[in-house]
C-alpha cells in the first residue's frame, strides 16, 4: 500500500481508488506540536473508542467506516479501512462547557467566543447555556489551529456546508454527551471532521477520543477553576509546567507521565465503553 498522508497521529494508505487504511499510531500531539515521545497501546485506545462511537452515532450522519479488520499484524487493532473522502478544511468544534481557549477568549472578547454572545459573569468550566459551535482552521505540523466565526468558515468551505456540519456537530454532542453522562463523564467540548463521498457528507477520522474531546468526572466537577481531565490535557499541562516556550525542539515526556496519560485513556474507554 502506498503512504498518502502522514498526520500528527495518524498514518493513511491508499487501498486503492475508493478506499483508505487509516492507522492510528501511539504518537501524541499537542499545542500542534508532535512530542518525540509515543503513549504505549493510545492508537489502539483511540481505535476502540472511535469504533464504538461510530457505531453508537451512526444514526445522525453516515461515517467512513468499513471494517476494522486487519490482516496486517503490525496494524492489528489500531487500523480502520475507510471510504475514502474529499476532507472538509476546517475542525468543527462543539463546547458545551466554559474551558480551554473558549475561556480565554471569553474573558478577552467581551463574554463572546467565535462571534457566540454568551452570558455575562459565567465561571471557568460553567457549564454553558446550550451549546456552541465554534470552528477552527486546520494547521498543519508545527501551526497552530486559529478559531474563527462561522461566516469566516463559510467563506473556506461554503454556506450550505457549514449548515450542515454545524447542525450535525451540535446532534452528535448532544448526544454523545446524554450517554456520558449516564456513565459518570461530562464532554465539556470535542472536535469534529467532515468530509465528502459522491458529494455526500459524511463523518471522517476520530470521534469522542481523549486526543479530539475534553473529558471531565462528572463526580469530581466544580465550576469556577479548571478540571481534572481524562483526556490530552494532562500532557499539556506538563508542557506548560515545565515552561515549554512551545518551539522546537520539542522536550520529551517523563516515565511518570507516560505512564498517567496511559491510565487515563484506559479509564475513559473503560467508563465509556466498558
Amino acid at each position: 500500500m502506498k503512504l498518502v498522508y502522514r498526520g500528527k497521529v495518524r498514518d493513511v494508505y491508499e487501498v486503492d481508488n475508493d478506499k483508505l487504511l487509516i492507522v492510528a499510531t501511539d504518537r501524541i500531539s499537542c499545542f500542534d506540536f508532535v512530542l518525540p515521545t509515543s503513549i504505549p497501546d493510545k492508537g489502539k485506545i483511540l481505535t476502540r473508542i472511535s469504533l464504538f462511537w461510530f457505531n453508537y452515532l451512526k444514526n445522525i450522519i453516515k461515517n467512513h467506516l468499513i471494517s476494522s479488520n486487519t490482516d496486517i499484524e503490525e496494524f492489528k487493532d489500531r487500523a480502520m479501512l475507510v471510504k475514502k473522502a474529499k476532507r472538509i478544511d476546517i475542525e468543527c468544534i462543539v463546547r458545551g462547557y466554559l474551558s480551554g481557549s473558549g475561556w480565554k477568549e471569553y474573558q478577552q472578547n467581551y463574554c463572546c467566543v467565535c462571534g457566540n454572545k454568551l452570558p455575562l459573569g459565567l465561571k471557568e468550566s460553567e457549564k454553558l447555556p446550550y451549546p456552541i459551535f465554534t470552528p477552527s482552521t486546520k494547521a498543519s505540523d508545527g501551526e497552530h489551529d486559529i478559531n474563527i466565526r462561522e461566516q469566516e468558515a463559510e467563506k473556506i468551505v461554503g454556506c450550505e456546508i457549514v449548515k450542515i456540519i454545524k447542525e450535525k456537530s451540535i446532534m452528535l454532542y448532544e448526544k454523545a454527551s446524554q450517554y456520558a453522562l449516564s456513565k459518570g463523564i461530562i464532554i465539556a467540548d470535542t472536535k469534529f471532521e467532515f468530509g465528502l463521498v459522491d458529494e455526500k457528507i459524511i463523518l471522517i477520522d476520530e470521534v469522542f477520543t481523549p486526543d479530539s474531546s475534553r473529558f471531565w468526572e462528572k463526580e469530581k466537577y466544580s465550576p469556577g477553576l479548571s478540571q481534572e481531565s481524562l483526556d490530552k490535557q494532562y500532557v499539556r499541562d506538563y508542557l506548560l509546567s515545565i515552561r515549554w516556550d512551545m518551539k522546537p525542539p520539542v522536550p520529551e515526556l517523563s516515565e511518570e507521565v507516560v505512564k498517567k496519560t496511559k491510565e487515563k485513556y484506559l479509564k475513559i474507554e473503560r467508563m465509556l465503553c466498558g
